[in-house]
């Protein structure tokens, strides 16, 4: 008896599904990538506010009052006090109540769209009047609005979803694919810090540092995509991608801050490889570390991960492209 085929879709009708699909997936997409930009306000920022304690108090009420939810409020005891807190991230600006009245100390490096945004509040609690500004930490002068620097660091995590797919589909060996993901992780850090850096001048800390920050973002990026490849196949590479850019991205807060995004989704993408490989990078570059160890340790562990299902995981095989001529392929299986 011959061999039953299976009568595929007529043209016409695959070209309708696959447009189908494409609207969906655009759907979906859209509000992932604009809600994030279109809803950004302060939820539980932290902000200090420094001065003799009846003043500092009375300050911190009217800033609760202004803005219900808005701001996590640190009373501290001075001006020092506060420009501390600035450089080691504990709090996103300061309002410093002195004999002049207040002044804003802002660390403009944090996130220069939260520093925008409470020098307008300031404006607001001094009944309109203008606020002296201190940019304690002050973001690179080549890039006051961070614009350059959120721009410079998305393609970081295109690139690593390319290599770390391509290591599934065209490199056979598994320890052949962990030499690729290292040698990927050192070179990019390597780039990327050149260009950013020294060509473009958006950050400006140890160069080192800054590839070294880099380069494990890049690790745990590519790692990601690799090892989940490796273990399911195709659909692997899909998760990660999904984990790494179509998720990742828009919830990173790399051009805003976690706390200006609507909860718990600003936490959420602090937890994935974009999110996490952003505050290293700026931690590294701005504050001398300070801030990055949540960031680091979730980036080493997408590293470890990766790599470990690179080299543990049975499951995926090369597209036949990546077969070497000669090589032997899997006899087909008889209908």
């Amino acid at each position: 008896m011959p061999a039953t085929s299976v009568r595929s879709h007529p043209p016409a009708r695959l070209a309708l599904l696959v447009a189908v699909l494409a609207v969906v997936v655009l759907a979906l997409l859209v509000p992932l990538f604009a809600a994030p930009a279109a809803n950004l306000a302060p939820r539980d920022l932290p902000v200090a506010v420094a001065g003799p304690p009846p003043v500092a108090g009375e300050l911190a009420d009217r800033l609760a009052a202004a803005r219900p939810g808005a701001f996590e409020v640190t009373t501290l005891a001075d001006a020092a006090a506060a420009d501390r807190a600035l450089r080691d991230r504990q709090v996103y600006a300061a309002f410093v109540a002195g004999p002049d009245g207040v002044t804003l100390h802002t660390a403009p490096a944090a996130s220069p769209t939260v520093a925008a945004l409470l020098t307008e509040a300031a404006g607001q609690l001094s009944g309109g009047r203008p606020v002296p500004v201190v940019a304690v930490v002050p973001a690179d002068p080549d890039d006051p609005r961070g614009a350059g620097f959120a721009a410079g660091f998305l393609p970081f995590a295109m690139a690593s979803l390319l290599a770390g797919a391509l290591l599934v589909l065209l490199v056979r060996g598994r320890v052949a694919r962990v030499v690729g993901l290292l040698a990927y992780a050192v070179l990019a850090g390597a780039a990327g810090a050149a260009v950013l850096h020294d060509w473009l001048g958006v950050i400006g800390g140890d160069r080192l540092a800054e590839a070294g920050a880099i380069g494990l973002f890049a690790l745990a990026a590519a790692a990601t995509v690799t090892g989940l490849g490796a273990l399911l196949g195709r659909p692997g590479i899909g998760l990660g991608a999904l984990l790494v850019f179509l998720v990742g991205n828009p919830l990173s807060a790399v051009s805003a801050a976690p706390e200006l995004l609507s909860q718990p989704w600003g936490a959420v993408g602090q937890w994935l490889p974009v999110g996490a490989g952003g505050t290293l990078l700026r931690a590294t570059a701005f504050f001398d570390g300070a801030g990055g160890g949540t960031a680091l340790a979730v980036l080493a562990g997408y590293a470890v991960v990766g790599l470990l299902l690179t080299l543990l995981a049975r499951g995926a095989a090369p597209s036949p492209a990546a077969v070497e001529p000669g090589e032997a392929r899997p006899a087909a299986v008889a209908a």
